[in-house]
């Protein structure tokens, strides 16, 4: 039996949850696909920002979860448990 590598598994979550994403994001205009876009944002609200004088350094995170991505996600699980 060969090890699956654990950097295969985080490239297809990130595009599961990409791939999710972009398609709730499109499916939210179609009233009976409007339910892939449900989700919940957190995050800041506005970026925090650090200001050296010389440097200044932004911080931000906004994180969407939406059903398209959980879904996105769940189906990379899948790819991977089938390589």
């Amino acid at each position: 039996m060969r090890q699956k590598s654990g950097w295969v598994l985080l490239l297809l979550m990130l595009t599961g949850v990409v791939l999710g994403g972009f398609v709730g994001n499109m499916a939210q205009g179609i009233s009976w696909l409007s339910w892939l876009s449900y989700g919940q944002s957190f995050g800041f609200d506005s970026p925090l920002v650090l200001d050296l004088g010389i440097l200044v350094i932004t911080f931000g995170l906004n994180i969407k979860i939406t059903m398209a991505g959980i879904i996105g996600v769940v189906i990379a699980l899948l790819v991977y448990r089938a390589l």
